[in-house]
């Protein structure tokens, strides 16, 4: 049937409310400039003290192809994806009649006035907004109504949840940087569509949102920001860079704030960002970089590591310090530029042709990405290689609660580098471990000593750095490099353990499916079904890792991928453990959400074959 009710026709009631626990999705064509006010909504929300998060589906082509955005509000705190959909903003025509079958059972249908949709749903509640109406009304020029039009929606949602109108107003101001005009335009919109909703709607739904003060003292952003700025504090000097969804507002985000945060006593930058022709150019000019002593670093994503393969051996063999930050997207090749995944694990853990073995950090949350941006650069000099940091596009481009940053309280970790007097005293060979440790000495470009220079290949060399095709010095120099990658399991960050009393099931996972499992465990605790959950943060895996899998029965491995990479790292470093793993991989490029973690364990639990 076409419904252009303004209340539902099913009779239902708000009796029993729903106060801070539901999901809004808004639809709309990319382009179409909603992003704006579903950040306002967003931030609005948080700003009321209710746990929130964001989720921005868009598409990676064209403008006009569909996008949708979620709002989750969780009293309980829960911010992963949530399956259902409570309320539905349909502002698409093109995606209405898959948008519309999409609503839980009792939730909410807003959509414009006289769209000709057509709805036979009998079980959920309906209400139109005269958006063209409203956005006319404005006085903006016609060029600009499709933009404010989508202020409609939040005028409305405002009265119908009550959303305080003046968070919504401290968020345009947030948004806008002050810009009053702008402010003072959208506001209008949204006054005016909370009037009309307050003069014309009766509200027949049972959700809403009071203030909870349960966010005081959070902050709210994105991953790629939290590592630019974890970048920064940690000192980086260099960063080369190659576009690429989604890891460019990383270089972006570094680029503005490091304008602000990185010169001298006379304002002169203090530091290099280059635009390079490409991925593999960028990761030279890393490589380079690093070589030379700055703290350098780049950021790209799954097609970019594939480019910059041969430069990671490179810095691997050669011995060099630099950090690459994956912030990973759906593959193969092109795959889904603007989906989300954990499919290049083993591709940045053994990138590179021969028997290499990288450093990767697998930040879970924003504050990680945080302390992993500056971390990533004492890891990377302590044991001169290059790090990988691998977040993901849901981590790094979506909005996040967090804890605010806690600032790096030690100095830089320039790791065993050498002065002109320590060359003088002790002599230097490049590639001699004195210490056991398989870590060698280095020195810096200038250091003012006859002995301090040293020729840098990535072919075969001794420990004086000479060239050698001796299979002797090859193989000791394989080996010492793999004593060094071994020895940094024990100071790379340790896994976090989640413990409950009684458990007889374990869960191990790592990255940004960190929220959807640890809700996960309390809905399969609600079926009592107690897990043990352990989130792995680096690799090579930490040998505390055996420790927890030995502990139960049966391991299950969460991870968005489809061929379960971290489950067959687990086995190959493990193999003794490999019966009792068992692989839960799943990808189709969003998010992971707790429901599908709770089917797949109670399924698997319940199978005889399992």
């Amino acid at each position: 049937m076409s419904n252009t009710n303004n209340t539902t026709t099913n009779n239902l009631h708000s009796s029993n409310k729903i106060i801070n626990d539901f999901s809004i999705q808004v639809a709309t064509p990319n382009g179409s400039g909603s992003q704006t006010s579903n950040l306002v909504l967003l931030r609005s929300l948080f700003k009321m003290g209710i746990p929130v998060s964001g989720k921005n589906l868009f598409p990676s082509n064209i403008q006009g192809m569909p996008t949708w955005y979620t709002i989750r509000c969780s009293q309980d705190g829960y911010i992963a994806r949530r399956d259902s959909i409570q309320i539905m903003v349909i502002m698409n025509p093109e995606t209405a009649e898959q948008d519309i079958l999409n609503i839980e059972p009792g939730g909410v249908c807003l959509f414009p006035e006289k769209a000709k949709y057509e709805f036979d749903r009998d079980d959920i509640i309906y209400y139109s907004m005269p958006v063209k109406r409203l956005a006319k009304e404005s006085g903006v020029a016609t060029s600009l109504r499709p933009y404010v039009s989508n202020m409609v929606y939040v005028g409305t949602l405002a009265f119908m949840l009550n959303i305080d109108l003046s968070e919504i107003q401290n968020a345009l101001h947030w948004h806008f940087k002050g810009r009053q005009k702008l402010v003072d335009t959208n506001m209008a919109v949204i006054h005016s569509a909370f009037s009309w909703a307050k003069d014309n709607l009766t509200k027949s739904d049972p959700f809403e949102v009071e203030p909870a003060n349960l966010t005081d003292g959070q902050i709210m952003l994105d991953g790629n920001l939290a590592g630019a700025l974890g970048a920064i504090y940690g000192g980086v000097t260099v960063m080369a860079w190659y576009p690429i969804t989604p890891s460019t507002s990383l270089a972006d985000s570094l680029t503005k704030y490091a304008a602000l945060l990185r010169h001298d006593e006379n304002g002169n930058a203090t530091y290099s960002i280059i635009q390079a022709e490409d991925e593999l150019a960028a990761a030279g000019m890393v490589i380079g970089a690093g070589w030379a002593g700055a703290r350098s670093m780049t950021a790209t994503s799954g097609p970019g590591i594939s480019l910059m393969s041969e430069f990671a051996g490179f810095g691997y063999f050669a011995e060099i310090p630099a950090v690459i930050w994956d912030v990973q997207r759906v593959g193969p090749s092109t795959g889904l530029p603007t989906r989300v995944s954990q499919g290049d694990l083993t591709a940045c853990y053994w990138s590179s042709h021969g028997d290499t073995e990288h450093i990767c950090l697998l930040p879970g949350n924003i504050n990680e990405c945080f302390e992993f941006g500056w971390k990533a650069f004492d890891i990377a000099e302590q044991y001169q290689t290059p790090v990988f940091v691998l977040s993901d596009l849901d981590l790094g481009m979506n909005n996040w609660m967090s804890k605010p940053f806690v600032y790096p309280n030690k100095p830089m970790n320039r790791g065993k580098v050498l002065t002109a007097e320590q060359v003088e005293a002790n002599g230097f060979n490049r590639y001699l471990d004195l210490d056991g440790d398989g870590i060698s000495y280095r020195t810096l470009p200038g250091t003012s000593h006859p002995q301090a220079s040293y020729f840098t290949r990535g072919s075969g060399h001794n420990k004086s750095a000479k060239y050698s095709e001796d299979p002797q010095d090859y193989v000791e120099n394989m080996q010492r490099l793999k004593l060094k990658i071994d020895g940094a399991r024990k100071h790379l960050p340790e896994p976090i353990l989640i413990n409950r009393d009684n458990s007889k099931i374990g869960i191990i996972g790592f990255g940004s499916t960190d929220p959807a499992i640890i809700e996960a465990c309390d809905r399969l605790c609600d079926n009592d079904i107690l897990c043990n959950y352990l989130r792995i943060r680096a690799l090579p895996l930490n040998l505390s890792v055996a420790d927890f899998i030995k502990s139960y029965e049966k391991t299950y491995v969460i991870e968005m991928n489809i061929d379960g990479q971290l489950h067959k790292l687990l086995q190959l470093q493990f193999p003794e453990l490999a019966t009792r793993m068992h692989s839960s991989a799943y990808c189709d490029g969003l998010p992971l959400s707790a429901r599908w973690i709770v089917n797949e364990i109670i399924t698997k639990e319940n199978s005889p074959n399992e």
